[in-house]
C-alpha cells in the first residue's frame, strides 16, 4: 500500500507553541466578550440576555430526554427568587449545594464538591469578585479547559425554576447562587442541561484544571494507593470516586453507599486504633444527604474504600504529586494530532497491515540516580490519551474506542517511520489495556532506560478524529527545565 500523508508536522505539534487558550488568554466561546457585553448592558441600563443560551426550552432538554415539564418552567433572575441574591455567602464549601431531582449529573457535582477545598483552582474557574453592586448587569464569566484550551464562557443570570423554586442544582443558603450559576456556564458548555446527563467525573476535573489525571482501579490497585491520595491532598488535587453498578440504577445499600454513584473525596488521614495506624478516606455525597454509616462514622478505613467503591481520580494541576521527592520532577510533553481515515487511522495492532499508519511518537527515558529511582514510586512515566470532539453538543458525540501501544526502539534504529514490517513480530512492552469507548484514557507505569515509541490508535482503522497526546516523565531535579525528550516522528 502508499505511504500515508504522515509528515506534515504541524498535524503533530506540540501544544505549548500556541500561547492563545491559555488562562491568560482564554478563546472566547461562542465568540462572546464578557467586557464588552458587560459594558454594553451598564452603558444601555439593561441586564444581560444570552441569546447563545437562551431562557428557553432549546438550553434545558431540546430532544425532551428528562422526565420534566417544560411548561412550567420560568426563567428567573435572581433577585426575582429571593431578596437578597449574592453569588457566595460566607465562602465556598462542600456543604452549599445538593444535587436536584430532575438531572443524573452527579459525576459534576462530585467534581464541583472537589472544587470547593481548591481556593486557588476554583478562582480560576469562577472569579468571586462578580458580585451584585450598583453597576451588575446579570451577567457572569466562567472558564474551563477544553481538550487543551482554556475558554472563557459568559452567561445570564436567569435561571430554570417551578413554582419560584430551582430546577437543577439547589442552594443550601437561599440566597447563595454560585452553584446553579456554575451549573449553568457547564451546560451551556455542553450544549443544554440534559447534555449533562450521565457522565464520568474525570471529565470534570480535567475541565477544572487542566491538569494531569490518574484513574485507578481499586479491587487491585498496583500501587501504594492510600499513600498517592495522601500526596494530592497535600497539594492541589481534586479527588472524586465511583461506586460499583447494581441491579438497580442508584440503589442504597445497607451501609448508606449508592450504587453507580460519583462522589467526592474530601480528605485522607491516618490515625492510630489499639497502637496500629489506620487509614481513613473521607467521601461526600452530592445528593446533599446520605453518608456511610459503617466504622468509622463519615470517615471510611481503606480497605472498606476499596471494597465499596470501583476506581478513584485524581486530577492535579502539576504531575509532581506522583512522587513528590525531593530528588525528582516531572517533565510535561502535549501534542496533537489526529487520525484521518485513508492515511493516519490505521486502528489497533489486529490490523498489521494499517497500523503502522498510526500517528507516532519517539520518547526517551532518561537513567535516573538511585534517590530518584528510589523515591515514593517506582513508576516513571504517565501517558494520556484524549479524543478531541468538534461538536458542540455533548450527548451527540460519538467516542471512538482509543488506546495506545508501547514499544522499545532498538539502538539502530534512526528518526524515521516505523514500517509495518516493524511490528510484524514485536510485542508492546505496555499498553493502554482494553480499548475503551471513552473521551481519555490513561496509564501510570515504569519504563527501563532507552528509547520508546508510543502509537496512539483507534480499534478500528479508518475512524477519523483529533486527539490530544500528553506524556509525563519522571527526571532529576537538577534536570527540570530540560525539555521532554519526545518527538513526532
Amino acid at each position: 500500500m502508499p505511504p500515508p500523508l504522515v509528515n506534515k508536522k504541524p498535524r503533530n505539534e506540540s501544544t505549548t507553541k500556541d500561547k492563545t487558550g491559555t488562562l491568560d488568554d482564554p478563546l472566547k466561546f461562542l465568540d462572546q466578550d464578557y467586557q464588552e457585553l458587560r459594558k454594553s448592558c451598564i452603558t444601555n441600563k439593561k441586564r444581560f440576555v444570552d441569546d447563545k443560551f437562551p431562557p428557553d426550552s432549546s438550553s434545558i432538554d431540546p430532544k425532551k430526554k428528562l422526565e420534566l415539564d417544560l411548561d412550567q418552567i420560568k426563567w428567573l433572575r435572581p433577585s426575582k427568587i429571593v431578596a437578597d441574591p449574592q453569588l457566595i455567602v460566607q465562602g465556598v464549601s462542600r456543604f452549599d449545594y445538593s444535587q436536584g431531582s430532575y438531572l443524573g449529573n452527579c459525576w459534576f457535582l462530585a467534581s464541583v464538591g472537589a472544587l470547593t477545598f481548591k481556593k486557588d483552582v476554583m478562582d480560576q474557574v469562577m472569579s468571586a469578585d462578580q458580585s451584585s453592586g450598583k453597576d451588575y448587569a446579570g451577567i457572569f464569566q466562567f472558564r474551563f479547559w477544553r481538550f487543551g484550551k482554556w475558554i472563557d464562557v459568559v452567561i445570564d443570570d436567569k435561571l430554570p425554576t417551578i413554582n419560584g423554586e430551582l430546577v437543577f442544582v439547589l442552594s443550601k443558603t437561599s440566597n447563595e447562587f454560585w452553584p446553579a450559576l456554575l451549573e449553568k456556564a457547564y451546560a451551556k458548555v455542553c450544549g443544554s442541561y440534559a447534555d449533562m446527563h450521565a457522565g464520568h467525573v474525570s471529565e470534570a476535573l480535567l475541565d477544572f484544571t487542566g491538569g494531569v489525571h490518574v484513574c485507578f482501579e481499586l479491587e487491585k490497585p498496583a500501587i501504594d494507593l492510600w499513600s498517592l491520595m495522601d500526596r494530592a491532598a497535600k497539594t492541589k488535587a481534586l479527588m472524586a470516586c465511583g461506586s460499583h453498578q447494581g441491579e438497580k440504577s442508584e440503589n442504597v445499600l445497607p451501609n448508606g453507599i449508592v450504587q453507580g454513584h460519583a462522589y467526592t473525596v474530601t480528605g485522607v488521614f491516618k490515625v492510630t486504633c489499639q497502637g496500629k495506624p489506620v487509614r481513613l478516606v473521607r467521601v461526600l455525597n452530592p445528593w446533599g444527604m446520605g453518608e456511610w454509616n459503617g466504622a468509622w462514622s463519615d470517615k471510611m478505613s481503606m480497605q472498606d474504600f476499596t471494597k465499596n467503591f470501583e476506581e478513584t481520580d485524581i486530577c492535579c494541576l502539576s504531575p509532581d504529586f506522583l512522587d513528590s521527592s525531593s530528588k525528582c520532577s516531572w517533565t510535561t510533553a502535549r501534542y496533537n494530532g489526529s487520525w484521518e481515515s485513508g492515511t493516519t487511522a490505521g486502528g489497533c495492532i489486529n490490523n498489521k497491515d494499517s497500523f503502522w499508519t498510526n500517528p507516532q511518537f519517539r520518547v526517551r527515558i532518561e537513567e535516573l540516580d538511585e534517590e530518584c529511582a528510589s523515591g515514593q514510586c517506582p513508576e516513571n512515566i504517565l501517558v494520556s490519551l484524549m479524543q478531541i470532539h468538534e461538536n458542540r453538543y455533548r450527548s451527540l458525540v460519538s467516542n471512538y474506542s482509543i488506546g495506545f501501544s508501547v514499544y522499545l526502539i532498538p539502538p539502530e534504529m534512526k528518526d524515521e517511520k516505523f514500517p509495518a514490517k516493524f511490528f510484524y513480530h514485536r510485542r508492546s512492552v505496555e499498553d493502554s489495556g482494553n480499548f475503551i469507548d471513552t473521551r481519555h484514557v490513561m496509564k501510570f507505569f515504569k519504563l527501563e532506560p532507552g528509547e520508546y515509541l508510543i502509537v496512539p490508535t483507534t480499534f478500528n482503522p479508518k475512524e477519523s478524529a483529533k486527539f490530544m497526546l500528553s506524556i509525563f516523565t519522571k527526571t532529576e531535579s537538577h534536570r527540570r527545565k530540560k525539555k521532554p525528550a519526545m518527538t513526532y516522528v
